[in-house]
């Protein structure tokens, strides 16, 4: 049996997108070079990812950011109790 995960998160000034197989990473996105990574060594049978892969990340991201500002307009006056 394997694992794999996809992790998106977002802050307001960076975000993460990468897909994981046993805990390796197999493809991130790296959104300085506005590009799709696959960090996988040269010695295994490559995976490789659609084109559009970095595109859904970009989508991702932004909807990530929209989660994250309506949490906090949600959140805002809530009260924390001592």
């Amino acid at each position: 049996l394997h694992v794999d995960r996809q992790v998106i998160g977002c802050s307001d000034h960076d975000g993460e997108d990468v897909y994981n197989l046993d805990g390796e990473e197999l493809w991130f996105a790296d959104f300085i070079k506005k590009e799709g990574v696959e960090p996988q060594p040269p010695f295994i049978d490559h995976i490789t990812f659609q084109d559009e892969a970095y595109q859904q990340a970009e989508v991702n991201q932004q909807t990530c950011k929209t989660n994250l500002d309506n949490a906090r307009r949600a959140m805002k006056d809530f009260k924390i109790e001592d």
